[in-house]
């Protein structure tokens, strides 16, 4: 079987960034998956599932109302909670949604309130939230956007 695209990524030097993971196309239209890594994989601990949800559903929110909502195929978590995938469609670089997913935590850090779809006959867990420690997550990764914007991924070892 062929290696999937994620697990050629060099993770042992991998860092908090916006990454292109991949660019698929149907010859009509192109989706660009983007790795949102919040944290550095195997380094550092991995983010608890209630800020995940969190970080999801404001994320979410905030993606399909935004100026760019047409362009929102997906976001969601990374199953190793380390980052999100946000998938657009286009054939897109990073820095051409380095300031949508600034904005996107922004709007987290500043967000107040009951978290939108976390209801129960909205989400399927919809108690498992965490709205302080999805902005302490947000808050390191737009910190690492800001002083040090990483958007390409680091060369495989070999």
């Amino acid at each position: 079987m062929d290696k999937i695209t994620s697990f050629t990524v060099n993770h042992l030097d991998l860092l908090p960034g916006v990454y292109v993971s991949r660019r698929d196309s149907d010859g009509l239209s192109t989706v660009t998956t983007f790795d949102l890594r919040l944290t550095a994989p195997n380094r550092e601990p991995v983010m608890d599932q209630p800020a995940i949800h969190t970080i999801e559903h404001l994320g979410a929110t905030y993606l399909r109302n935004s100026a760019r909502k047409a362009d929102i195929v997906y976001f969601g978590p990374m199953g190793c909670r380390t980052g999100f995938y946000l998938l657009m469609f286009g054939a897109l670089d990073a820095e051409d949604v380095l300031p949508l997913v600034r904005d996107m935590c922004a709007f987290i850090l500043g967000f107040e309130g009951e978290i939108p779809g976390a209801k129960l006959e909205e989400c399927g867990n919809y108690s498992e939230q965490s709205l302080n420690m999805a902005k302490y997550y947000i808050r390191r990764y737009l910190k690492e956007l800001t002083d040090s914007p990483r958007t390409v991924y680091p060369e495989a070892r070999s």
